[in-house]
């Protein structure tokens, strides 16, 4: 009977004995840890305290497409102010006072953003913002969540507060109140703790560096730290692209202190700086350290290093990118002084004398990426920060700070061309042979006349792009109709975002995007006016598309991703895996008419002047469009014809000769094709 009890209950009641022993182990662990050693922790815990301090990463590289650098980082020394290490009985205010009489001794600067100076009275007053720092430090100042004095409280009354606050009233020599309160508000600014040193001065010199490193052996509060800081090989190459960094806003801080930002932190503003700040920003390092009661340092606990952000190569080419930005400025130059000769010459304005900007873009056919994209005038993004340089540019009526290259919509004039006969071949509104006779003035809606060049007689799709007759386009225009035109063209890119990973704008697709529409409009649509206005980057994008038989991928500025050390891609671009966006689905035969009659304007047509013994085969398109002032040139052109390479889109404002236009773009190709050093000097003034 009860060897049967035993066998049936045996494993349950080893069970129940193995989970009371495991019990009576832990109570009484827990009654050596409360009761017997409990005096010996509690005396720990209240004696150590451990914080965590955090240490920047250095941000990635930004590179062209053959590895030149664009944005790099140099090392710099700043001086650092750690509360972890301030001594037992010495206060804030000490460390700063003496920081201060070094830094005299020294004649050196430290960082100084507080808005208020005094004036030669002995005056505090308020100084007006010269930079973002001092803007938002003005903000952070004056805002409802730090002093809350109202809108019109004076400096005086904001110094005597800031002097209280921070226990500064012994201070009786003003100069010196002054620059105390500047770096404790400073403090406050970027949250100056135990586990955030705060920057006192940044890029010192080498003398001071030695001052400093021998000085912290006996006040280790107030060490070095090595900083990067971020380097822009050419400021004035590509500054809309590459943007620039800077100290995060108060409410920038709100929206990032979430992923891992800190207030003192860096962020890209604008351009690939900011597109990719992901990629570019790596992670922090961070230092668990163990101090007592009395404060002092007892241990470091822990250490994560650093990681470096990712190096990003760009599609964009230096060389080519530099041949841009000098053939547009030449050309601009050129466009203008001719204008202005003829205009004297001809007592009529409007001849190209108002000529001051233009932009270009050149794309790689087989990935649609930007190779160059240059915008004129342009302006050095080392000097953005700068504050007279910075008013300079905001007050310049040229506007360098705009990116005409992907933000700038202009009428683009025929170079929709070849987009309006693609779109009526395949709807079989006009077929290769189609004939219209050009009689000059087309006027079938009264309101909407559209003149032609010349008389071109009869004359069929292929020669009506290659002689550019308005009054050709302006019929097969109508016949297709702006609902079908407007979804070609939007197929091909225009009036459409590229996919660029920086800002771009989308333009106007007229019909589409108008507010309202008479029948009339579509003719002055399909010879490139009415409401179109288009960025060059869509234009070459476009044009890409025609040389890529029809398929339309992402435009990009990012070629690949790889580790820091640049040893390891994480991610590349290639004709293999390159975005596609868009498919036309033509009938070959339509677009190898439109590709045909493209070529032609490079050996017969519009373009001939320049292009017609290129050596390489180039088919092109050129245009003029009408607006306020002087007409805008645009050419856009691919190449090889055969085998295509390159297109490119150049729109200069205003340059009413389209010799101009089609000069940049020919600079380019030189470049492309025959690398030797080239002239991209502007065609003489006739």
């Amino acid at each position: 009977m009860l060897k049967s009890f035993l066998k049936q209950y045996n494993r349950p009641f080893i069970c129940i004995c193995l989970v009371v022993v495991i019990m009576l182990c832990f109570f009484a662990r827990l009654a050596d840890w409360q009761l017997i050693q409990g005096d010996y922790y509690r005396e720990e815990v209240a004696t150590t305290a451990n914080y965590k301090v955090y240490s920047d990463a250095t941000r990635g590289e930004i590179l062209d497409v053959n590895g030149v650098a664009l944005e790099t980082n140099t090392t710099l020394y700043s001086v650092i102010i750690d509360k972890l290490y301030i001594p037992t009985g010495t206060s804030v205010n000490e460390v700063i006072a003496k920081l201060f009489e070094i830094f005299t001794a020294c004649d050196e600067k430290w960082i100084d953003t507080l808005p208020i100076y005094l004036d030669k009275d002995g005056v505090f007053q308020f100084k007006e913002a010269e930079n973002s720092a001092e803007r938002n430090a003005l903000y952070y100042l004056q805002s409802e969540d730090f002093l809350d004095l109202g809108v019109y409280a004076g400096a005086e009354e904001y110094m005597e507060e800031l002097s209280k606050r921070y226990d500064l009233e012994q201070y009786t020599d003003k100069a010196l109140l002054r620059d105390m309160v500047s770096v404790r508000f400073n403090m406050d600014m970027n949250m100056f703790s135990s586990t955030n040193p705060y920057t006192f001065a940044q890029n010192i010199s080498p003398e001071l560096t030695a001052i400093i490193s021998e000085f912290s052996q006996s006040m280790p509060c107030i060490d070095i730290k090595t900083v990067s800081e971020r380097v822009c090989t050419d400021g004035d190459l590509m500054p809309h692209i590459l943007g620039i960094t800077g100290p995060l806003t108060a409410e920038e801080y709100e929206e990032y202190k979430d992923k891992g930002y800190n207030y003192d932190d860096v962020i890209g503003k604008f351009g690939i700086e900011a597109a990719m700040e992901e990629e570019l920003r790596g992670e922090g390092g961070t230092k668990v350290i163990a101090k007592s009661s009395d404060g002092t340092v007892i241990d470091v606990v822990d250490i994560v290093p650093a990681k470096p952000g990712n190096t990003v190569y760009l599609t964009v080419d230096s060389k080519l990118q530099e041949v841009a930005g000098k053939a547009l400025k030449e050309n601009v130059t050129a466009a203008q002084k001719a204008g202005k000769a003829d205009s004297l010459a001809l007592g009529e304005k409007y001849q190209g004398e108002d000529c001051v900007a233009g932009a270009v873009v050149m794309l790689d056919v087989k990935t649609f990426g930007v190779l160059a994209a240059a915008t004129y005038p342009t302006y050095d993004i080392t000097k953005y920060n700068e504050g007279d340089y910075y008013m300079s540019l905001i007050e310049d009526d040229t506007l360098p700070l705009y990116d005409r290259a992907f933000q700038g919509a202009f009428a683009p004039g025929s170079v929709v061309k070849p987009a309006v006969a693609l779109a009526a071949l395949e709807e079989d509104i006009i077929s290769e042979v189609t004939s219209i006779n050009c009689t000059k003035t087309y006027d079938y809606y009264p309101s909407n006349v559209v003149n032609c060049m010349g008389y071109h007689g009869y004359l069929g799709v292929t020669e009506a792009i290659s002689k550019s007759c308005n009054y050709y386009f302006a019929e097969v225009g109508r016949r297709l109709g702006i609902e079908t035109m407007y979804l070609y063209m939007e197929k091909m890119g225009l009036g459409e975002k590229t996919g660029l990973e920086i800002t771009e704008s989308s333009g106007v697709l007229a019909g589409r995007d108008s507010a309202t529409w008479l029948p009339g409009n579509t003719v002055q649509a399909a010879i490139g006016q009415s409401d179109n206005t288009f960025t060059p980057v869509q234009l070459a994008t476009y044009c890409a598309t025609i040389a890529n038989n029809g398929t339309r991928l992402r435009t990009h500025l990012v070629d690949k991703i790889t580790t820091y050390d640049r040893k390891t891609v994480l991610s590349e671009t290639t004709e293999e895996n390159a975005e596609v966006v868009e498919k036309l689905n033509v009938d070959a035969y339509n677009l190898k008419v439109v590709q045909n009659a493209m070529r032609t304007v490079a050996t017969d047509g519009t373009a001939s002047y320049m292009f017609a013994s290129y050596p390489v085969d180039i088919a092109a398109k050129t245009g003029t469009a009408e607006n306020p002032g002087s007409d805008h040139t645009s050419f856009i052109c691919y190449a090889p014809y055969d085998d295509p390479q390159v297109a490119i889109a150049v729109v200069i404002e205003h340059g009413a000769s389209g010799i101009y236009s089609a000069s940049v773009a020919k600079a380019l190709l030189d470049a492309y094709f025959f690398p030797a050093p080239v002239e991209t000097t502007a065609p003489a003034v006739q």
